[in-house]
């Protein structure tokens, strides 16, 4: 994760912030929508949001979550960004059954980091500096008598089996520790009210139930006031989940994912999708958003619209080098750029998307061609050499009985592959 730096505070008045959040789509749900505007325009708020350590890494997901906040900050108020040492060990309930519960030490390790990528996203100076809290702090040392007395009793049972995913599981079950999830998130609310001020919380538009019981917990306990707003889940306008290619999830980490994969995820998105990624997850204004949408619809093919929000969110989570390779691997792998430009790790990040072979020694090019799967036998690779379609590492083949020297290796050990003018794969000479 880069060390990505945050603009000066816009001091945005109420009105102004308000009216951008909902110009992008970003508010579902409110308390209030008019007490929360002239909260904001009051002058700065201290606000939280939250983030459960339930993987060692955050994912496209959570950037909605993470970029409101700097949305906030950027506007002149104070966030507390939570990661849930204590709720992370619990789960909040899921339609799908029973969470398998990780081990403490576990769970204290990814809370390490996922704070270490949450760190580049705000600043920690100034009026609106922000603060890094865990909810273990003050729920490690509650006994459950405390619990159940102080904060149970706020809770009427009623509303707690109103809550959707409560209902869904109602029939298969639902463990006592899925279904008090609700009460430690609502007494972290009120927890940062009486510790920080904290008067604002906001989360994904799943969280709506847990977020207003916070808000009513702490009226019921003689604070407030408070508001809450919550953001809607993002889909795909094809009906797959948003955040998941082939290879799984889209994480932050670039060991996990890496900067290329994380670029590509992007510019791959759906002309449909890309303007309501544009205003959830992009800094440009409404009117470079407009004319990147106007772009869109009259010229697709340019794709103008996915690389300007590949180039920014690649930017912003794993910065400018990492961005400018991932570009350079774009082209270069369709023989629009030098191959020779590209570090090993981009260069292997990039075929590993593709398709990437690893053999013990290289054969004749057209069998590299047949093991990479760029065609399906021997005669078609020759064709394809024969009829000026086959490549490596952008040259073009023309005998069908070539083959490919060591001193041809990028960095001592890869081969590009492509056949025609889109498709490509990789060859990683083992040892």
């Amino acid at each position: 994760m880069t060390d990505s730096s945050l603009p000066p505070a816009e001091h945005q008045g109420g009105d102004q912030l308000i009216d951008d959040l909902q110009w992008r789509g970003l508010i579902q749900d409110s308390t209030n929508i008019d007490e929360l505007r002239q909260q904001l325009a009051g002058g700065p708020v201290t606000f939280y949001v939250g983030f459960d350590p339930t993987a060692s890494s955050l994912h496209v997901g959570h950037l909605v979550q993470v970029l409101t906040a700097r949305r906030l900050q950027r506007a002149g108020h104070r966030p507390l960004l939570l990661v849930g040492g204590a709720t992370g060990q619990i789960g909040d309930p899921k339609e799908a059954g029973e969470r398998v519960l990780n081990p403490p030490e576990v769970v204290a390790g990814w809370v390490e980091r996922i704070r270490q990528q949450l760190d580049p996203f705000v600043t920690y100076d100034g009026e609106s500096a922000a603060r890094m809290v865990n909810n273990l702090d003050w729920t490690d040392t509650m006994s459950v008598v405390e619990f159940l007395r102080d904060v149970g009793k706020h809770f009427p049972v009623n509303k707690m089996l109103a809550r959707e995913v409560v209902k869904a599981r109602l029939e298969a079950g639902i463990s006592f520790t899925e279904f008090s999830y609700q009460l430690l998130q609502a007494n972290d609310f009120f927890e940062l009210h009486r510790r920080y001020g904290c008067t604002l919380q906001f989360g994904g538009s799943d969280q709506w139930g847990n977020i207003t019981a916070g808000v009513d917990y702490i009226r019921r306990r003689g604070g407030g006031p408070v508001q809450a707003f919550v953001t809607p889940l993002v889909t795909k306008a094809d009906g797959t989940k948003f955040g998941k290619t082939e290879g799984g999830a889209v994480w932050l980490d670039p060991a996990m994912t890496s900067p290329y994969a994380f670029y590509q995820f992007w510019i791959n998105a759906d002309d449909r999708d890309v303007v309501r990624y544009l205003r959830y997850f992009s800094f440009r204004s409404r009117e470079e958003i407009e004319e990147l949408a106007k772009a869109t619809e009259e010229r697709p093919a340019a794709r103008l619209a996915q690389r300007a929000l590949a180039e920014e969110l690649t930017t912003l989570v794993h910065g400018e080098e990492e961005t400018r390779q991932a570009v350079a691997a774009s082209q270069a792998l369709f023989g629009r750029g030098s191959l020779d430009e590209l570090s090993p790790e981009t260069l292997r990040a990039a075929l590993s998307e593709a398709g990437l072979v690893q053999l013990a020694e290289l054969p004749p090019v057209a069998a590299l061609l047949k093991e990479t799967g760029l065609v399906s036998s021997l005669n078609e690779a020759r064709r394809a050499i024969t009829e000026g379609g086959a490549y490596v590492n952008n040259q073009r083949v023309s005998d069908v009985d070539a083959t490919v020297g060591a001193d041809a290796l990028l960095h001592g050990r890869f081969l590009v592959l492509r056949r025609g003018k889109r498709s490509f794969a990789g060859v990683e000479l083992a040892g």
